[in-house]
């Protein structure tokens, strides 16, 4: 089966695609992507500090059609040999949605080919699948760190998701943004701060740990934010913070939002007595998260495991490739219905 897979959730437009083949016949899932294109449109949105939704669809509109055209070069495919076409339903920005969804379907009404809605977060929960050198098996405790989520989930197969734990507020991705804006950084902010960060001191500021000995798996960030605005503003009153004083504020902030990261997720572990975490998700590319997470696991005797650097942003191989995998549990889930409807807000256990 050879899956194109379509990626407009937010900033990004991804377009893959990803043929089953190859890992139905036991080598790596990663030898199954055929091509891919991505563009993103951070350039576009940095001069306002975030994306801005109107600007996000149109740009869209203009990229869609040629990666996937560039995507098909890659791959050495043509339209006609694509079996299915699976697309970001939900959750995301409507409008940007909206285009991915109704290309997704016009293509495949002139194909006459079956198409599938992703849920955006399965596709960030299986791309770790995609490495070249992957050898994840169910279950599995997943960590879905982002911009717009932080969740704890239990993994027992291809659509079977239960949420263990996710913030009751702000998601980390947003922490490390706001931060980053306060600290006069450009957007997107978790690569900025987390750079900062390496030249600040660890006993230079000390932020709170929200719901570290909470007992269960939820997590908070709106009063870390606080707690550094704070700081930051203290800081300011006795004129322009220096270039050290940030980076220890960038210090203490990833510091602190690492360490609830890796606390709550071994307690995931523990609590479901599982031996392999999988994160995924934006925030999953961050350096410092990684090492803390390899050394506690290393500690408790887990594996961990993460997606390639390069599909840790949002991308269209996540969205085929889960496509992929949900056709080849249940063919049945292939559709052609040529309407179309977008869900913006879609909690990722609604999918049973």
């Amino acid at each position: 089966m050879r899956v194109l897979g379509i990626e407009t959730s937010c900033d990004e437009t991804g377009v893959a695609i990803v043929d089953t083949a190859p890992w139905e016949a036991g080598e790596p899932a990663g030898k199954g992507l055929l091509g891919q294109a991505l563009y993103s449109q951070i350039a576009m949105h940095v001069d306002y500090g975030g994306v801005v939704p109107e600007l996000a669809s149109r740009d869209h509109i203009k990229r869609v059609i040629p990666l996937i055209n560039q995507t098909l070069k890659e791959s050495n495919s043509g339209l006609s040999e694509i079996d299915a076409i699976a697309f970001t339903q939900g959750p995301g920005l409507a409008g940007a949605l909206l285009v991915g969804a109704s290309v997704a379907k016009g293509l495949a009404l002139a194909l006459n080919k079956p198409v599938l809605g992703i849920h955006h977060l399965e596709g960030h929960l299986l791309s770790p699948l995609l490495a070249d050198d992957a050898n994840i098996q169910f279950p599995f405790v997943a960590l879905l760190v982002s911009g717009g989520h932080t969740q704890l989930m239990e993994v027992t197969g291809v659509g079977e998701y239960v949420i263990l734990g996710e913030t009751l507020d702000d998601a980390a991705g947003e922490a490390f943004d706001k931060t980053a804006k306060l600290l006069g950084l450009s957007y997107p902010g978790g690569p900025a701060v987390s750079a900062l960060a390496k030249f600040g001191q660890a006993d230079g500021y000390q932020f709170p740990r929200p719901m570290k000995h909470s007992g269960d798996l939820d997590f908070s960030f709106a009063g870390l934010k606080t707690s550094v605005l704070t700081q930051v503003k203290k800081i300011q009153t006795n004129g322009t913070p220096s270039a050290s004083e940030n980076a220890n504020v960038a210090r203490g902030f990833v510091d602190a939002i690492v360490e609830v990261l890796v606390s709550k997720s071994i307690n995931a572990l523990k609590k479901t007595g599982m031996k392999t975490l999988v994160v995924a998700g934006g925030v999953g590319a961050n350096e410092q998260l990684r090492q803390a997470l390899a050394n506690a696991c290393e500690k408790e005797g887990v594996t961990v495991h993460y997606p390639p650097l390069h599909l840790c942003t949002d991308n269209g191989a996540m969205i085929a490739f889960a496509g992929a995998m949900r056709l080849k549990k249940n063919p049945q889930l292939a559709s052609k219905d040529w309407g179309f409807d977008v869900r913006p807000r879609w909690p990722l256990d609604q999918l049973l």
